[in-house]
């Protein structure tokens, strides 16, 4: 009996966990570049089942009857890096990713100036005349001799063609830094729809689209979808633990009572 009521403690944690992974990329479906996550399950390590019913010899021995599981655990958090749609803005200062990389952004932390990666392309030009981030975080480049640093652009006319090669009033003015990773599942979501990641490749092809923006890549209906049905598994494991919550009840108060 206490049996079935971990079980279905386990179920509603885990479910609880998956609610919150839809309600946040539901809650950035309009977010630009923004990766979904999806949180995946596993059974808790199962337990063997025996007695001592089975007589060996004249003597009982041990009988293993199988296994039971104990319910379900959290697995861990997993992206989906599928590519978002791309649309066009034609506003110079936006720039989308096709395929794979990242944008190149230094922020300010309070551990210090530290470098993140984001698909987030709205890009703007501060007050100094740097190109930043939305948030004011710079976006990094590459100049001439290859040394990395903001991108000014002062007031001049940017354009930067799909390798990333910056033009500012028609004169060369270095290169876009682009990042790539061997392995997505060492990124790290750090909020404001940036990204930590270990040994970035800086030399992969990165192609870049300039005036345009990459969407989401959140499916709203597939998403309601899967909110539903664990709004109903949910209500399920409920319904159980009520259910045992009531029968230990009844055990512990009416049966074996004298009347």
């Amino acid at each position: 009996m206490i049996r079935g009521l971990y079980t279905a403690v386990s179920g509603l944690v885990s479910l609880e966990a998956k609610q919150d992974s839809i309600t946040n990329n539901l809650a950035n479906a309009n977010t630009n570049g923004f990766k979904s996550d999806d949180v995946k399950l596993k059974s808790f390590k199962e337990v063997l089942i025996e007695n001592r019913d089975k007589v060996s010899g004249g003597m009982n021995v041990r009988n293993q009857l199988g296994y039971l599981s104990l319910g379900s655990a959290i697995d861990g958090t997993y992206t989906k890096w599928t590519q978002g749609s791309i649309n066009d803005t034609n506003k110079d200062t936006d720039f989308a990713i096709e395929g794979a990389g990242f944008f190149v952004v230094r922020t300010n932390t309070p551990e210090g100036v530290k470098e993140h990666y984001t698909r987030d392309g709205s890009f703007r030009i501060d007050a100094q005349g740097y190109l930043t981030t939305s948030s004011g975080d710079a976006v990094i480049g590459t100049n001439a001799s290859g040394a990395q640093g903001p991108i000014y652009v002062g007031n001049g006319k940017l354009a930067v063609d799909g390798s990333g090669n910056i033009n500012v009033d028609g004169k060369p003015s270095g290169k876009l830094l682009t990042a790539n990773f061997q392995d997505y599942g060492t990124l790290k979501k750090v909020g404001d729809n940036l990204y930590e990641g270990q040994n970035p490749n800086y030399q992969a092809n990165t192609s870049i689209k300039q005036g345009s923006l990459e969407k989401s890549n959140v499916n709203i209906m597939s998403e309601m979808v899967d909110m539903i049905s664990v709004m109903r598994s949910f209500e399920s494991n409920q319904k159980v633990i009520q259910t045992i919550d009531e029968t230990l009840g009844k055990a512990a108060n009416e049966v074996g009572a004298v009347r």
